[in-house]
């Protein structure tokens, strides 16, 4: 049985989750490690399906362009969103789709903080009075070249800077013989510190007695209570996201939908 967490933070109860899986699962990942290993080493591939996790809570500024990984090579590949986060003026068309003020907050996660996008989407939440929250890797950061014309990191446009602690280059482990280390540390990183906050910010609000509803598994609470908390916090996100949208006006009268392509045929053959 999996012990239950005692810890207050996230931090260390990710720490202890860590640690059980060591102690729990070397004999199960030696079998799976061997399986991929058999496929890939002739040239097969490894597929992967999951489920995403809820967005319900903080507002992600998802721009597929530069976070649909899914493709390496061809169409929506690796090279196009690589140059794509290097274009200057983006993030400000990306910002013009909203309407920010505060007191909102912006939080911006790039590892090496030195590509265009990330360092504009900061520089235009400021110019609009928001802070901003930096989730970059600090000593990579600094090392590296910036990659804007301003010659500033994202870093440098953060009024909180929350440090990744990876290494320069990222990947954590080194392969004797081999001069290209692997296993990036970033991904792990960021989702702790994220989860962490997320953590910290709903305990602040329930002592200011203004956390919003959270979503939580029909296995926790029963299928009606679940159902019940999903209808609310979705809801109430999209009651806030209405106000940041541009355009978008509470209480305004429905939009008409536009007619289907086999009524423009009927109507043109009238």
């Amino acid at each position: 049985m999996t012990p239950t967490a005692t810890t207050t933070g996230f931090l260390a109860a990710a720490g202890e989750l860590l640690e059980r899986l060591e102690a729990t699962q070397d004999a199960a990942l030696d079998a799976a490690s061997a399986l991929c290993a058999e496929a890939i080493g002739p040239g097969g591939l490894v597929h992967v399906f999951g489920t995403g996790h809820s967005r319900i809570g903080f507002h992600p500024m998802v721009e597929l362009s530069m976070t649909f990984h899914t493709q390496v090579v061809g169409a929506n590949g690796q090279r196009q969103a690589m140059f794509i986060e290097r274009v200057e003026g983006l993030a400000e068309t990306i910002l013009a789709n909203f309407e920010l003020r505060p007191p909102d907050v912006l939080v911006v996660f790039s590892a090496g903080g030195t590509t265009a996008v990330p360092i504009e989407m900061a520089m235009g939440a400021r110019r609009r009075g928001l802070p901003v929250v930096a989730v970059t890797a600090v000593e990579a950061s600094r090392g590296s070249r910036s990659g804007h014309s301003s010659g500033t990191r994202l870093l440098d446009h953060a009024d909180v800077v929350l440090d990744l602690c990876t290494p320069p280059g990222d990947a954590l482990v080194r392969l004797e013989g081999i001069d290209t280390p692997v296993g990036p540390g970033s991904t792990i990183a960021a989702v702790a510190l994220a989860n962490e906050l997320k953590v910290r910010t709903a305990t602040a609000l329930q002592a200011r007695g203004a956390l919003p509803p959270v979503i939580t598994s029909p296995a926790l609470v029963g299928d009606g209570r679940s159902a019940a908390l999903f209808d609310g916090a979705y809801a109430e996100h999209a009651r806030r996201l209405a106000r940041v949208l541009r355009g978008a006006v509470p209480g305004a009268a429905p939009v008409t939908p536009l007619r289907s392509i086999e009524e423009d045929e009927e109507h043109a053959g009238q």
